[in-house]
């Protein structure tokens, strides 16, 4: 649990002051060569260009990280395993930074500009689907965090090093621009396997959303976009932030409404454009926070126990 609170901090922070050098750092052209070769040598009749063609790529890295995992277990008092974790989850986190990604939306000079910094909101393969209508933004940022964020850290506090990387590699596979040179059904695999991997951390993100934010809205969401149904669907997650977003700048307005500021002019002035991004980084981040907190009680319990 330490190492996951380091990890990410250390994550968040170079992110944030190191925008050149975390790029260099999360760049997985490794393992873009690494499905290119075997594509090319198993080529699209074998089981590679089949749905399960995934699990050949992802065997290779996964077992290597879990053997470095398991020999470092241990060792000097855990600090190479704890360090070997760090590394790892920080080159799973991201790849991009959300609040410097968000920040280019908002401060880009023209709307030409502010289009082409909102389309690193979508994933690669998605990105002709970019859009700077408030709705599609928040729903881009909900979906950001997802898989830039949550999904990560989940997977790493359910399996270790092991987990952050096979998160990551299964996205960089079913969204990245490699997925284009790939089989069809490979890059399905690929999909139905990230689905599955995002729809618990999904879950879970409403639930903090819930807690930090407005639970009956968020409630209301989850259940109408079929939160609820047993099916590999996390839309529901961009449903909840747009709904607390629509939520928390009702509230606002209502409250400068009271204070006798008029109308037309409070949103603008006061929050400045595109308020629904501030409102969407904002609940992210506080449901962020929550999981980080989470996890700091049970550092702490495991100290004193």
């Amino acid at each position: 649990m330490f190492a996951t609170l380091l990890a990410v901090v250390v994550a968040l922070v170079l992110g944030h002051l190191a925008r050149d050098l975390t790029a260099t750092l999360r760049h997985y052209g490794w393992f873009e060569g690494w499905l290119d070769w075997l594509h090319a040598r198993l080529g699209e009749d074998g089981a590679f260009g089949s749905r399960w063609g995934i699990a050949l790529a992802l065997l290779p890295p996964l077992l290597l990280v879990a053997l470095l995992q398991w020999l470092l277990d241990g060792v000097l008092f855990g600090l190479p395993g704890l360090l070997f974790a760090v590394v790892v989850l920080f080159h799973a986190w991201g790849p991009r930074d959300l609040d410097r990604d968000v920040d280019d939306i908002v401060e880009a000079a023209d709307g030409d500009g502010r289009r082409a910094a909102a389309a690193a909101l979508w994933p690669e393969h998605r990105r002709d689907q970019a859009s700077l209508h408030p709705p599609a933004l928040v729903g881009a940022v909900a979906d950001a965090a997802l898989r830039r964020w949550f999904g990560v850290l989940l997977w790493f506090l359910v399996l270790g090093a092991v987990g952050a990387l096979l998160y990551r590699l299964a996205a960089v596979a079913a969204e990245d621009r490699v997925s284009t040179r790939l089989p069809p059904p490979m890059v399905h695999g690929a999909r139905a396997l990230l689905a599955a991997l995002d729809w618990p951390a999904a879950q879970l993100v409403t639930l903090s959303l819930a807690l930090v934010g407005n639970f009956d809205v968020v409630l209301g969401a989850w259940k109408e976009a079929g939160g609820a149904d047993l099916r590999l669907d996390t839309g529901f997650v961009a449903a909840a932030v747009r709904a607390s977003v629509r939520s928390e700048i009702a509230d606002e307005a209502e409250e400068y409404a009271e204070a006798g500021v008029p109308p037309g002019s409070a949103l603008v002035l006061e929050l400045g454009p595109l308020p629904e991004l501030r409102d969407a980084m904002s609940l992210v981040w506080r449901s962020l926070l929550l999981w980080l907190a989470v996890i700091a009680l049970f550092v702490i319990a495991g100290w004193v126990s």
